[in-house]
């Protein structure tokens, strides 16, 4: 049996099964203080039995050099209490197993890539919800750089009716993650973007900066396809406006364009979770 963990700054998926597509038991608790939650899930995941190996998909920043001290640790996340955080040694040694540790969104893309059929090819996975996330997958395989992506804290340019509002990140003000996610959207309009009328101008601009990411993405590292999920890409008609927006920010120029397409998840909300489990299978058979 392999165990899961999606571990996000509002809730932790967990999840247990034979492999990443037979998950046969899961369950959800609330992300509070680490002691408190990491304990809560290891319980969890104990009451299952010996597990071959976990899987770990972590919001960030994380590391990921496995050669680095700190391997497995929460960085320096914002999120309080989080910062500094041994996720996978704690979580590792609880349940006596070989860990699998990745971004969350790293995760969500594996199993996003997995799940398109494709061999080799190339993927980047967008989340938009309380914060901004991206991970991608090229020739089959998540990209690790000296650390992961980090497109959230990229700048767009701003939108000619969202000139005054200042933006929300702690780290740097107006980034896409303080422009356009969650919390920046309920900050600026005081209600989220699926509860703004169909013609409030917010839902073009929050399409307009997602959308400039995408072109980001088309444009620096060619992926052939972005899937766009959490709770703000639910808005209905967000990714559609996203799609028609990247494009017209294309003009036609990108030489993959007739092969870029813009999605919602395959695998609805279960990506990430499906991702951890798949992390999980890597790591028993390393």
């Amino acid at each position: 049996m392999l165990g899961g963990v999606e571990a996000g700054g509002t809730k932790f998926v967990l999840a247990v099964g034979p492999s990443p597509g037979r998950i046969t038991a899961r369950h959800t608790i609330a992300t509070r203080d680490p002691a408190t939650t990491l304990a809560e899930a290891a319980e969890w995941l104990a009451g299952h039995g010996a597990l071959a190996a976990i899987g770990i998909g972590s919001f960030g920043p994380v590391e990921l050099d496995r050669t680095a001290p700190r391997w497995g640790f929460i960085t320096t996340t914002p999120k309080p209490g989080w910062a500094n955080c041994d996720i996978a040694g704690y979580l590792g040694g609880e349940l006596g197993a070989p860990v699998g540790f990745d971004t969350d969104v790293n995760g969500a893309a594996l199993a996003e890539h997995a799940a398109s059929g494709a061999i080799g090819g190339s993927l980047a996975y967008l989340t938009i919800g309380t914060g901004i996330g991206g991970g991608l997958v090229l020739d089959g395989q998540p990209v690790h750089g000296i650390a992961h992506p980090e497109v959230g804290h990229i700048f767009p340019r701003r939108h000619p009716q969202d000139r005054e509002f200042a933006g929300i990140c702690p780290h740097h003000g107006d980034c896409l993650e303080g422009l356009a996610s969650g919390p920046a959207i309920l900050a600026r309009w005081g209600a989220s973007l699926s509860q703004l009328p169909a013609d409030h101008p917010g839902h073009a601009i929050i399409a307009d900066y997602i959308a400039q990411a995408c072109h980001t993405l088309f444009a620096s590292v060619a992926v052939e396809e972005i899937v766009i999920g959490g709770g703000v890409a639910q808005t209905a008609g967000l990714v559609e406006q996203v799609a028609a927006r990247a494009r017209a920010l294309d003009a036609g120029y990108l030489p993959g364009s007739a092969r870029h397409r813009i999605i919602r998840p395959r695998l609805g909300g279960d990506s990430g979770i499906v991702g951890a489990m798949m992390l999980a299978e890597a790591a028993a058979k390393a």
